[in-house]
């Protein structure tokens, strides 16, 4: 009996000497900086200082887990966009690669433009043309066939300035933040005006957003079984929702049916969703704005830039409590390595 209860009192101690190092482990990590490519400041202070009053049970401010949700613009704001959006970089380069089985685009506007490398002019025909070019590029296929597109020109594709692949161009900064809002209960969300079936292919593995929380333009899509009995989803050259400015929190209203209380954006494009989320009664709400100020590691871009402009919340980020991120001053790197 003695030497069982040595060997009982002895496994015990054993496994108590086991887990004392997870136990260190996790005050360590709760320690640690949780963003770490945000310079100390105000900013950073703002958004931490947020974090832990409405995740502290007994807090005023504490919001509960189910109430934690928060949108992210996706342009500007969680990769870049400059000089052209990506997306529509995409839609080129589809232009390029589709133009040998339409030979009568070397006479059309805008695809003549684009094929002679003049987007200027592409561009000069206005919303008009754009939608030409979206619906030209991004329709008359199958759902699946899309994705698989997007998928080979994501690991193909470089950015014309940096040269990095254009899901290498996510902000590091925001990353961190999505992580560190998501260790906190707070589910994210991206709320873009960009197309939500061209994002819902990468974004999960980019920002660690699952498909189904993308809200995002689309176009129509059409059911059919082919003839060997085999069911499809069909993109139309139809518009369905446009997701910016107005739309947006119409589609959060739509696709998540909760206000959220924490919004980031970067342009006049995501103002209405800033400020229905801002001006909401009841829980504490933060709204966040990414200033592109780095001409160096990136652009510097606001009130007149053809992309991205940003000048009414500029004008009305401190009336609404709007924090305004510098990146310049605020991020200590840009893209992720």
């Amino acid at each position: 009996m003695k030497i069982q209860t040595f060997l009982c009192v002895a496994a015990l101690l054993l496994v108590a000497w086991i887990k004392l190092p997870d136990s260190e482990g996790t005050t360590q990590q709760k320690n640690k900086d949780t963003l770490p490519s945000w310079n100390d400041g105000p900013t950073k202070q703002a958004i931490v200082n947020f974090v832990k009053k409405t995740t502290t049970e007994g807090s005023a401010d504490f919001i509960p887990a189910a109430e934690r949700i928060a949108t992210f613009d996706n342009d500007g704001t969680l990769w870049g966009e400059q000089p052209l959006y990506f997306q529509f970089a995409f839609a080129i380069d589809r232009i390029r690669a589709m133009a040998p089985e339409h030979p009568e685009w070397k006479n059309q506007q805008p695809f003549k433009a684009i094929l002679e490398g003049d987007i200027k002019t592409a561009l000069a025909g206005g919303e008009h043309d754009l939608l030409k070019i979206m619906m030209t590029t991004h329709a008359g296929m199958t759902t699946d066939e899309f994705s698989k597109t997007v998928e080979d020109w994501m690991r193909s594709a470089k950015h014309p300035k940096t040269g990095k692949r254009y899901n290498e161009m996510i902000y590091l900064p925001m990353v961190e933040l999505l992580k560190y809002l998501r260790a906190n209960d707070y589910k994210t969300f991206i709320v873009s005006g960009g197309g939500v079936d061209f994002m819902r292919v990468w974004v999960e593995k980019a920002y660690g957003i699952p498909p189904y929380m993308v809200v995002g333009s689309s176009g129509k899509v059409k059911y059919e079984v082919s003839k060997d009995g085999q069911p499809k989803l069909v993109k139309l050259p139809e518009l369905n929702f446009i997701d910016d400015k107005e739309g947006k929190p119409v589609g959060i209203h739509q696709y998540i049916g909760k206000r959220p209380v924490f919004a980031a954006g970067n342009s006049d494009g995501d103002y209405q969703m800033l400020q229905w989320t801002t001006t909401a009664t009841g829980y504490p709400r933060f709204g966040l704005i990414v200033h592109h100020t780095d001409a160096d590691r990136e652009w510097a871009y606001d009130r007149e830039s053809h992309i991205g402009q940003l000048s009414k919340g500029l004008d009305d980020a401190g009336k609404y409590g709007w924090v305004m991120v510098d990146m310049k001053k605020d991020w200590k790197t840009i893209f992720v390595k």
